[in-house]
């Protein structure tokens, strides 16, 4: 995810002035209201059960719901005469659809068991503002009595009664409840067809019911009719299959073969650009087996996933001629063009320092026939300092190129017979390469190169599987002679091992996945993913077994190069809590650690933990906070050139422990074509070193100082959701800071008067740190959710 990280004065007052505006809006909400108009403010529901009452209010006419506030506002700021759609027309009371309100409230509940319950309403105003009372008189609960069934068809009259026991709302003694009723037709319809009765229909099942007993029960009776003319429900089977492709722009070519695939599918491919088997593989229909709606929607679910294809319908279906009761379908599908070519682009503006970051990515869809998937991705960004900057000239400071290829096969690549995975998901396996360079300025220039073959399945529709069965990883660094002599005179060793060290490694990662499919979604869920990296074990019994030489630090080599080994994993926990409508609660738990072992004292540069940004505690920047207890401007001294050099290098740990509170909302349905969203959240955590360090003083990691030693940010955001993709604003707040000591800590707090103006503390900061100023607040830019 990219994210622009900006922190200017201007927009800090622009967008903390848009937040407060949207919280403390200080309109009159019955503004522009005629004579005789009253504006709906309240609606009140009394004399019903409370597990009624929230839904019941669903039932209120649309154009009598009350607005919240934002949306109203939005409206009387940005529409002139109703003409312009943004936020929502004030509910003006309109007894009329009062009355429609009462008469839907009362059907609601009668449907809930109350058949003779009745609702009055009435409406109170004061201030040109009405509140709409509905009040039930519920009367008794009407329970079923007794549940029987008439059903002339054996098979079927069998299939309902072994089956309903797993779908059935409805039991004796139970709440008699139209909406279950409901529920059961729908379900048993759905089991007809997963069952083979691809002719049946909702309206072949119907329920009569007699509440004419004195004691509020009833005698429910289900009633499923025989088609006409016919004595049974037929079942039918599969037969044949057609599968054709259009061009991209949906037309026929001329002197298209028709390719008999095997006994069941016939292929047809007016593009010529697809092999059979890339679609016949999932098709979950056989010939001969028994027609599964379940099935129909798996077979366009998958082939819509390989994303190769802008069009998959639902399959066709028509009868045999004959009467032994078969099925041909037919799937007509419309491909996507076969390459494309992206081209995504940033500007970034980050305490004295500018730059942007470019990238393109082009894809080929459907390499070899095989719906195989190529990218190529390369990625350029540079950064600039101004004369100000602590660098102490203007120029390029740090530049990031990487470029990587990789082609994902839908299918499992392997010399095992595995079944074919795809009920739940296609699966892929992608072979992929990527170099990348990094510059920074008087410090290092890093280069490393990365080969990996990856296989990605789901065990079920919730949990997804991903094994990097290989891994090779070269990496090599070079230090600045200037910086490296200077970080060697200051006893700085281990930064110069980090950075400058060449080495290689190889291994294999797993990542395990649960409930990924429900982010999007507004249900109580808990998400999961784990994640477990080792490398360098086989190389270690290589180099054992063979007796390879040592370098001057002990550790075993392979071709001349030192090889690393380590053992990292880190665990993303989420609680999502639905609060109903468009109001969430998510708490989120994400802890790692990194271990190096053997041949290693140190984990790669690339395999430490950082914190801070954007998706993670949102008041700092990202690798400005840690580890621990960790202070720069102690740490240097008046060295503010090192100081300088290792900015965004110094603030990394093999432990990390970060925790998210984040309270979701809904602030506008339209703003300029948007839903506008709002959040607010809690961030804390932090990283740590391993073991005490003499380059990090303070940030070794300790049980007795995990709350001393952790930050805390708040802060609140706005969410543009545009269906496709979300952007989002957060200005986020430091709390407590842990590179200070005791109550220092508590930043937001002490220094108050300096949120948005210097004072005694960031004077003392600023002078510590070689100039550079201390930011309360911080604001991301970023496009989807941060978790």
């Amino acid at each position: 995810m990219k994210a622009y990280i900006i922190k200017t004065n201007l927009c800090r007052f622009t967008i903390l002035s848009i937040l407060l505006l949207f919280i403390v809006t200080g309109c009159s909400l019955t503004r522009k209201l005629g004579p005789n108009q009253s504006l709906v403010r309240k609606i009140t529901i009394k004399g019903m059960d409370k597990e009624f009452s929230e839904a019941a209010a669903n039932y209120v006419d649309k154009q009598q719901q009350p607005n919240s506030v934002v949306n109203l506002q939005f409206y009387y700021w940005f529409s002139k005469n109703g003409k312009r759609k943004i936020g929502e027309p004030p509910s003006i009371l309109d007894s009329n659809l009062v009355e429609f309100s009462r008469m839907q409230i009362e059907k609601f509940i009668q449907t809930k068991g109350y058949l003779k319950a009745q609702v009055t309403d009435s409406i109170v105003i004061k201030k040109k503002k009405a509140e709409l009372v509905f009040i039930t008189n519920q009367g008794p609960l009407f329970r079923i009595r007794k549940l029987s069934d008439s059903i002339p068809d054996g098979k079927v009259r069998s299939l309902f009664r072994s089956s309903s026991p797993e779908f059935s709302h409805l039991r004796p003694g139970g709440r008699f409840d139209l909406d279950s009723v409901a529920y059961n037709r729908d379900a048993f319809y759905q089991v007809m067809k997963r069952n083979g009765y691809y002719d049946f229909y909702r309206q072949y099942i119907n329920f009569t019911y007699d509440s004419t007993f004195n004691n509020s029960v009833v005698d429910l009776k289900m009633i499923i009719d025989n088609p006409a003319d016919k004595n049974e429900h037929p079942v039918y089977t599969i037969n044949n299959t057609l599968i054709t492709i259009l061009n991209s722009n949906r037309q026929p070519s001329e002197n298209t073969d028709t390719i008999q695939v095997d006994s069941q599918f016939r292929f047809v491919d007016h593009s010529r650009k697809f092999k059979p088997h890339t679609v016949t593989d999932y098709i979950f229909q056989k010939k001969g087996e028994t027609y599964n709606v379940d099935m129909q929607t798996i077979t366009t679910s998958r082939l819509s996933e390989l994303n190769v294809f802008r069009n998959v319908p639902n399959p066709t279906y028509t009868k045999t001629a004959d009467s032994t009761n078969r099925l041909n379908s037919r799937i007509d599908i419309v491909p996507l063009k076969k390459m494309s070519d992206r081209v995504e682009g940033e500007f970034l503006f980050a305490g004295g320092r500018y730059g942007y970051n470019i990238g393109n990515t082009f894809t080929d869809r459907n390499i070899f026939k095989q719906a195989a998937i190529l990218q190529i991705k390369f990625n350029y960004s540079i950064l600039y300092a101004t004369g100000n900057d602590l660098v102490g000239s203007s120029g390029v400071t740090n530049q990031d190129f990487k470029v990587g290829v990789s082609l994902s096969y839908p299918r499992i690549i392997s010399p095992f017979n595995f079944a074919k995975p795809g009920k739940y998901g296609v699966p892929h396996t992608t072979f992929a390469s990527n170099y990348s360079l990094f510059f920074q300025r008087d410090l290092v220039t890093r280069t490393s190169f990365v080969n990996s073959i990856t296989y990605d399945f789901a065990e079920t529709a919730n949990k997804v599987h991903s094994i990097t069965a290989g891994n090779i990883e070269f990496s090599k660094g070079s230090i600045d002679p200037t910086a490296r002599q200077q970080l060697l005179d200051q006893n700085r060793y281990s930064y110069v091992y980090l950075i400058g060290r060449t080495v290689f490694t190889t291994g294999s990662q797993y990542t395990y996945q649960v409930n990924g499919n429900q982010l999007n979604s507004l249900k109580n869920f808990t998400y999961f993913r784990g994640l477990l990296d080792v490398g360098g074990n086989m190389l270690s019994l290589v180099s054992n077994v063979f007796n390879t030489p040592k370098d001057a630090q002990g550790q075993r080599t392979l071709f001349g190069y030192t090889f690393a080994q380590y053992a990292k994993t880190e665990i993303d926990f989420r609680v999502y809590k639905a609060l109903g409508g468009n109001r969430q609660f998510i708490l989120r738990l994400n802890p790692g650690i990194g271990v190096p072992y053997g041949n290693s004292t140190q984990l790669i540069f690339e395999k430490n933990f950082y914190t801070g940004g954007a998706n993670d505690i949102r008041a700092w920047l990202p690798r400005t906070l840690g580890p621990g207890q960790f202070n720069r401007g102690t740490a240097y001294g008046s060295d503010n050139v090192t100081r300088a050099r290792l900015k965004y290098i110094d603030q990394f740990g093999e432990v990390k422990l970060v925790m998210n509170a984040e309270y979701r909302y809904k602030l506008a349905n339209n703003f300029f074509g948007t839903v506008l969203k709002g959040a607010v959240f809690v961030d804390a955590g932090n990283i740590w070193r391993l073991r005490p360090e003499v380059e990090n003083p303070g940030g070794e990691f300790k049980f007795s100082n995990i709350l001393g030693s952790s930050a805390i940010g708040v802060g609140t955001g706005l969410r543009f959701d545009l269906n496709f993709f979300v952007f989002r604003l957060d200005a986020a707040f430091k709390v407590k800071d842990p590179q200070f000591n005791g109550s220092d800590q508590w930043v937001l707090f002490k220094h108050t008067n300096e949120l948005f103006k210097s004072g005694a503390f960031k004077d003392s900061y600023s002078k510590a740190n070689g100039g550079e100023s201390y930011n309360f607040m911080q604001l991301n830019f970023g496009i989807g959710m941060p978790f």
